[in-house]
């Protein structure tokens, strides 16, 4: 418990909109699948969660997408549970959020370098 403590929380431009597309995520899976206008309890707790877990991510501005890290830092029960949000939100974040849903597409390296010439 010391440990996490002592831990410096991450709060850098790319974390920020990591937590902020997870919340967009759970806020859309909410009110299409609970029918709530605020995020219900369940959700709320799982939003809690995910925001914990990115603040102490340990690759910080480096991070990759989370289901390409080589460290699950979610419990399993958690990890479905975002799994399940993410690809039932993610469809309709085009419609809801446009401009994040494109901006959160990965560009793959080789494509971003040959594009940055």
């Amino acid at each position: 418990m010391r440990k996490e403590a002592d831990q410096q929380l991450n709060d850098g431009p790319q974390i920020r909109k990591e937590k902020d597309i997870v919340a967009k995520m759970i806020r859309i899976y909410c009110k299409k699948k609970h029918h709530q206008t605020e995020l219900c309890e369940e959700c709320q707790n799982i939003n809690d969660y995910a925001i914990k877990r990115l603040s102490r991510c340990k690759f910080g501005e480096e991070k990759t997408a989370c289901a390409k890290c080589p460290i699950h830092c979610y419990k399993p029960v958690y990890r479905q549970k975002i799994k399940g949000i993410m690809r039932f939100s993610g469809p309709w974040m085009l419609l809801y959020h446009p401009v994040e849903s494109i901006r959160h597409i990965p560009i793959p390296n080789k494509l971003r370098k040959s594009s940055s010439r």
